[in-house]
């Protein structure tokens, strides 16, 4: 493989995936990435993390083309550009964020309703956030996180980095590749030029950004992408739409005979639940693998499977794994990265991985499973250069960038798609669809 060491952290980090995802002597063209950097202002390498997860989808989509550094941006912060119906939606609940404790900071996440009720009954209070603040102020933070998870709630600790740990990820791949079995599939068809996944089926168990992110990806590279959600709680509509495009929707309960039925006829399936949950389903990937055979299967987690009851969010992990206290603004109060980087890298990186790995399928056969976690990826981001000071922010000009829908009687703007050449389909209301290929 050529050295592209020259280049910087992005085609360094490109390189490495493509080989986990290669499986051969298959090398990095040159140019794969852009010369120049993708204006993400953060200390660590945001910029450089989101470089080379949208061009590990574009490489596994046969594009040769570097993708726009601007178009990376807006895409990591594509909530910023969405309105619907000519409005701007609010996409954080005043109960998610950083709170001080009594010995230090708490984050807390509160968007899902039962997440937002599982916090208020620990902390024995109404929705004012004010009553939070008082409330949380009183109590360590360990004290905090012990009485909103045992209430159904979640909350991390804002912790320092911890190296040893990180370090100890560092040497697990970035993308964990497994052939489960040898069997040959009944039908395996070659991928596409253009579009290489037209043809395909893939089956979407995924919520909020990351997984969708990834089967969007796929959506939008051909694939007939099936979105299947629980009854309840529904997906908060913008974050559905922010990342539906191309996909249908439709909500049926996992324990239906149907959700096997799907699994059949699926080429792949994308999960995004904890892995505890996924077992009580039977839909854990061994399970998987041995009632349908010779599918590609892609899972995400926020912590990784050795925690497979915890649940999690990338401003969680953010704040565990010790970005938030890397990224503060004065050397006190917690900060944030640019963007839900872990989540939008995950969604490409697992995008590239369903590509790859299906075409590894029609030329050697099997049945394949790929996974990786928030928190992997959040230990890659802190092992890359850093920076003393962000960089200056810079204005990009939206306008080339977005694209507009008619979805049902509304208008919805979006940001266009990440990888170049091409463009979204509009994205389905929410459980508007048929759990039906």
């Amino acid at each position: 493989m050529p050295s592209t060491s020259r280049i910087g952290p992005a085609a360094i980090l490109l390189e490495r995936v493509w080989s986990e995802l290669a499986g051969d002597d298959d090398s990095v063209p040159p140019g794969s990435v852009a010369d120049r950097r993708v204006p993400l202002p953060s200390r660590l390498a945001v910029g450089e993390l989101a470089s080379a997860s949208v061009s590990a989808a574009a490489l596994a989509a046969g594009i040769r083309v570097a993708p726009d550094p601007s178009r990376i941006a807006l895409s990591y912060r594509s909530d910023r550009l969405l309105t619907i119906g000519a409005a701007a939606p609010d996409v954080w609940s005043p109960l998610s964020g950083f709170w001080r404790s009594r010995d230090g900071w708490v984050r807390t996440h509160g968007n899902y309703p039962h997440h937002a009720r599982g916090l208020l009954a620990a902390l024995g209070v109404t929705g004012d956030p004010e009553l939070v603040r008082a409330a949380l102020a009183e109590r360590t933070s360990a004290e905090a996180i012990t009485a909103i998870t045992a209430t159904g709630g979640l909350a991390v600790t804002v912790a320092p980095e911890d190296d040893a740990h990180d370090a100890a990820l560092r040497t697990t791949p970035l993308l964990g590749v497994q052939r489960i079995e040898a069997t040959r599939a009944e039908s395996t068809r070659p991928l596409q030029a253009g579009l290489p996944l037209t043809g395909f089926r893939v089956l979407d168990l995924t919520r909020v950004i990351a997984g969708p992110v990834c089967t969007r990806t796929l959506a939008l590279l051909g694939a007939d992408v099936l979105r299947i959600d629980p009854p309840e709680p529904p997906e908060p509509e913008w974050q559905h739409l922010d990342t539906g495009h191309g996909k249908r929707s439709a909500v049926l309960d996992a324990r239906s005979p149907v959700m096997h039925e799907l699994l059949d006829r699926a080429d792949a399936v994308v999960l995004g639940y904890r892995p505890a949950a996924l077992g009580r389903l039977g839909l854990d990937p061994a399970t998987i693998a041995e009632r349908h055979p010779g599918l590609v299967i892609a899972q995400l987690s926020a912590w990784g499977v050795e925690h497979p009851d915890r649940a999690g969010f990338d401003s969680l992990v953010q704040a565990e794994s010790g970005i938030a206290l890397v990224e503060s603004p004065d050397g006190e109060r917690p900060g944030v990265l640019p963007a839900q980087a872990l989540d939008h890298s995950a969604g490409y990186l697992l995008a590239a991985s369903v590509v790859r790995l299906l075409d590894r399928r029609s030329r050697e056969g099997g049945t394949w499973h790929v996974s990786t976690s928030l928190r992997r990826i959040a230990a890659e981001l802190l092992g890359m250069p850093r920076r003393s000071q962000p960089d200056t922010e810079i204005d990009i000009d939206p306008a080339p960038h977005i694209a507009t829908f008619r979805v049902g009687s509304r208008t919805l703007t979006t940001a266009r798609p990440a990888l170049p050449g091409l463009e979204f389909r509009a994205p389905r209301p929410w459980g508007a669809d048929q759990p039906r290929w």
